[in-house]
């Protein structure tokens, strides 16, 4: 079974320069947590066999309000944290084209090595490349292999 992969940036999340924690643990903020919510909506009739995500904390929290709608666990994957490997990416974002339509939180690093790898292979990318933040990737998948990308604007 192939469907469509929803790759999401993760929603707005404090100032990286004005956080002193450790960057894992950087929060959404306010309007994040609304960018989040509004994912049940915007995402409303669409089915998921998973939700895959990066393990910092904004990434996450960019799901739960989707994984609660919809009684859905948030898998954590290395190959979506910010720096990861596009081999390691590309890699899972392969594996998941196999499973349904799944959805993946991450960080705009990784979007734009998914992009660019999926271009280098002749995959048309609808729309402006622009990698917002909230903002949704639609990847259609036809027989395990990747056929268009399309963008959609944060909430």
């Amino acid at each position: 079974m192939t469907g469509p992969i929803y790759l999401v940036r993760h929603a707005k999340a404090g100032h990286r320069e004005r956080w002193t924690d450790d960057d894992e643990l950087r929060p959404l903020t306010e309007k994040g947590v609304q960018q989040a919510e509004a994912l049940v909506e915007l995402f409303d009739g669409l089915q998921f066999t998973r939700l895959l995500s990066s393990r910092y904390v904004r990434c996450v929290q960019t799901f739960e309000p989707l994984a609660d709608a919809r009684s859905l666990a948030i898998e954590e994957a290395d190959a979506l944290a910010e720096g990861a490997s596009r081999a390691e990416s590309v890699e899972l974002l392969l594996e998941a084209a196999g499973d349904g339509a799944v959805a993946l939180s991450t960080h705009g690093d990784i979007i734009m090595n998914i992009l660019d790898e999926l271009a280098a292979h002749g995959v048309r990318l609808e729309g402006p490349v622009l990698l917002e933040k909230g903002s949704t990737w639609i990847l259609d998948v036809a027989d395990r292999s990747f056929t268009a990308g399309r963008y959609v604007p944060p909430p």
